[in-house]
């Protein structure tokens, strides 16, 4: 049977002018490009802007996280990820931002005892912060960690209650655990509704400790760093011979935990792997590149 007149007009194509535009008419919605600072030492310097001043070029440190950027951190276990989310959510608190951080692994009591240990290590009182840090608590509601509609209409009432600028998701693993082939299903709707609500925001991922160190691949496989603006891949490797004890200069036994921006289309970045240190009082700290560092080891 042929299908019916309207089934035809739906299915071919036509064109939308709508989206079409020179740049000149896109200028007015540009928004302008700071940096948020992330709470993380070492980290801020390593995003940057190019500008031309009298014909020379030169770099500018943006300061942060690009602002209005989705950044995606991820990392096997026990490489400071949750730190950097919590660290950046603590920062912008005291500068006097609303952050919303919506966990899915640890129910929110546990969530602020944490918190009240990142901000005495950052020297922040917990007054200081208390008001403007909005917790969803995904981990302990299955209606919202389970159903991603559900999730981004809770959050949307969080930003407009609390006019929430930044947001935090440790971890988006959790939002598709046990159907990993729906995660660009997943991050794609939460990239989109971040983009919506001019959120700078850090979506936290946990990768299979199977998957090659320092790249980008989330967990299950299923890549999400072409959706997102940006990825920081953080990892460890532990000191088991004594080539790697020259040269990393650590004793056998000992972590070594390392980090790197594997790419950022907003703004420009340090490409070079870094130290990455995990302090005594429970902070990310990144270093210097281990290209500087290495031929002092060996």
């Amino acid at each position: 049977m042929p299908p019916a007149p309207d089934d035809v007009t739906q299915r071919q194509p036509r064109a939308h002018p709508e989206s079409v535009a020179v740049l000149r008419d896109l200028t007015a919605e540009v928004p302008e490009l700071h940096g948020m600072p992330s709470g993380v030492k070492g980290l801020d310097t390593l995003f940057f802007v190019t500008k031309l001043e009298r014909g020379q070029v030169r770099t500018v440190p943006l300061g942060g996280y690009p602002q209005r950027g989705v950044l995606h951190i991820t990392g096997v276990p026990d490489t400071g990820k949750s730190l950097m989310g919590e660290q950046f959510a603590v920062q912008q608190a005291a500068l006097g931002h609303p952050v919303c951080l919506v966990t899915t692994e640890q129910p929110a009591p546990f969530l602020v005892a944490a918190l009240r240990q990142r901000a005495a290590a950052m020297g922040v009182t917990f007054a200081q912060i208390e008001t403007r840090i909005v917790v969803i608590d995904a981990a302990s509601n299955a209606a919202l960690r389970d159903d991603v509609p559900s999730l981004l209409s809770t959050l949307a009432h969080a930003i407009k209650s609390y006019r929430v600028k930044a947001t935090v998701i440790d971890s988006v693993t959790g939002l598709y655990e046990a159907k990993e082939m729906l995660a660009r299903q997943v991050v794609r709707a939460l990239y989109t509704f971040m983009k919506k609500w001019y959120q700078t925001a850090l979506f936290i991922s946990q990768k299979r400790s199977g998957h090659e160190e320092l790249t980008a691949e989330a967990a299950g496989g299923y890549a999400v760093g072409h959706i997102v603006d940006g990825t920081l891949v953080l990892t460890k490797k532990e000191i088991l011979s004594r080539y790697e004890q020259s040269l990393y200069g650590k004793p056998l036994g000992e972590l070594v935990r390392l980090f790197r921006i594997d790419g950022c289309r907003l703004c420009g970045h340090d490409t070079r792997v870094h130290w990455l240190e995990i302090t005594p009082a429970g902070l990310v700290e990144i270093g210097p590149p281990l290209a500087a560092v290495l031929p002092k080891a060996t």
